[in-house]
C-alpha cells in the first residue's frame, strides 16, 4: 500500500523532457482495488495524497518520488493526454491515473520533504 501511495502522491509535475515540457500538475484520480484515490500534484515539486506529502522529479522518462525517507523510488512513466501510467520500481503492476482537474494550493501547514541526493535510490 505504501508503494502505491508513493506513486500516487508523486504524480503531478511540470518538467522538461526530450519532447518539450510535460504538464503533469493537476488533480489526479486512480483506482486501488475498490477504492478511488485523489492525488494533487503541484509544479513546486510537491504532491499530496491525503495528509502525506512527497517530492517528485522527472529524469528522462522516469518519475522519481521521495516521501522524505531519504531515498528516491524510481518508476517508468508514460503520459498520453490526461492519462498517466507508472510502472516498475516497487509496483507489482502498472498504475494508471486520470487527470480530473487543476491542482489545489498547498496549505502552508504542509511542508515538502527534503530531496535526497540522486545516489540515494531504492532499487
Amino acid at each position: 500500500m505504501r508503494a502505491l501511495a508513493a506513486v500516487l502522491v508523486g504524480v503531478g509535475m511540470v518538467a522538461a523532457s526530450s519532447q518539450g515540457r510535460v504538464h503533469l500538475d493537476g488533480t489526479w484520480q486512480a483506482r486501488s482495488g475498490d477504492e478511488i484515490r485523489h492525488i494533487t500534484v503541484r509544479n513546486d515539486s510537491s504532491a499530496q495524497f491525503g495528509e502525506e506529502m512527497a517530492r517528485w522529479r522527472v529524469v528522462g522518462d522516469s518519475l522519481w518520488i521521495t516521501l522524505g525517507d531519504g531515498v528516491w523510488q524510481v518508476y517508468g512513466m508514460r503520459l498520453a493526454a490526461d492519462k498517466l501510467t507508472i510502472s516498475g520500481g516497487d509496483l507489482e503492476k502498472p498504475v494508471t491515473l486520470r487527470r480530473i482537474g487543476p491542482p489545489v494550493p498547498r496549505p502552508d501547514s504542509l511542508t515538502i520533504p527534503e530531496a535526497p541526493p540522486a545516489t540515494a535510490r531504492a532499487w
